[in-house]
């Protein structure tokens, strides 16, 4: 297991990924990004059980991890690739013509550790609940995870799933919802308003649990051992994390511009400064 001092230096040197991911083709999702790294840090190097070395798409006997927002690919990407699915090296591919790491997930092109594509919002949940359902049949207990932009909440079919979930009792499900309370266009709220997720899973039968400590490595470390604690009693799991979109970068902080725009020389050179290297640039 790992020590909460290498989580945190895996994290640090996850966003210096991004930054320079991004930057070098002018073109990602840096702000989500950056928000999710210490979530999706501790998921892959802590808490879930997988073999990165012989992927397959069944994933049989293994815990599971859906990324919904596929915009945020950058972090999903590093991680995977720290992680061991495939060589870091590969982070430089990043958008390129006829590159295996597109904007967005995607499987065509056998990407180890990408079971769904995603770039069309919405639909994550949905996979998510299927995998935990075949997991049900075929008598593993393994989980499921999956993560939800908040905005991407504004999906109608998100609530179907949400619902088919409850209603079918698929409680190897833990599914996370980046509330980071901003979107391309600005605010969720000002956009267009939820009121209370946390409500509404729970109308819809879910278990909910909320830290709003959403970038602190023993906090997600802690709420996700709970979500693991609740699983298994016949309802799925939700997990409102409230992170900083633009995370570990101040002057992409507190605000949605950085949702999709890539930093020019001179931010980038700031933004690195601000997270020195701890494993090495690929």
């Amino acid at each position: 297991m790992a020590t909460t001092q290498e989580l945190k230096d895996f994290s640090q040197q996850v966003r210096r990924d991004i930054l320079r991911m991004v930057h070098a083709v002018s073109s990602g999702h840096p702000g989500g990004s950056l928000g999710c790294t210490e979530f999706l840090t501790v998921l892959y190097q802590d808490v879930m059980s997988y073999n990165s070395e012989s992927f397959d798409m069944d994933g049989k006997n293994e815990d599971l991890f859906f990324l919904s927002n596929g915009h945020i690919s950058p972090v999903f990407y590093s991680v995977l690739a720290r992680s061991g699915y495939f060589s870091v090296a590969e982070l430089a591919t990043f958008r390129l013509l006829n590159s295996r790491l597109q904007g967005h997930p995607t499987t065509h092109e056998g990407l180890e550790g990408i079971r769904m594509a995603s770039g069309s919002l919405g639909q994550g949940m949905s996979n998510a609940i299927g995998a935990a359902q075949a997991k049900k049949l075929n008598g593993e207990d393994k989980l499921v995870y999956s993560l939800h932009g908040d905005g991407e909440l504004q999906e109608g079919q998100n609530w179907e799933a949400i619902m088919y979930a409850s209603a079918k009792k698929v409680d190897n499900l833990i599914a996370t919802v980046d509330l980071n309370g901003k979107q391309i266009d600005g605010t969720t709220d000002h956009v267009l308003a939820m009121g209370s997720v946390k409500d509404k899973f729970e109308a819809f039968g879910w278990i909910v649990l909320e830290e709003k400590e959403g970038n602190d490595i023993e906090a997600i470390q802690a709420v996700l051992a709970k979500a693991k604690d609740l699983s298994g009693n016949g309802k799925p799991v939700c997990i409102l994390l409230e992170t900083e979109m633009g995370n570990g970068v101040d002057f992409m902080m507190n605000t949605h511009a950085w949702h999709g725009k890539a930093p020019s020389d001179s931010q980038l050179e700031e933004a690195l400064a601000q997270n020195p290297a701890t494993l090495g640039d690929y």
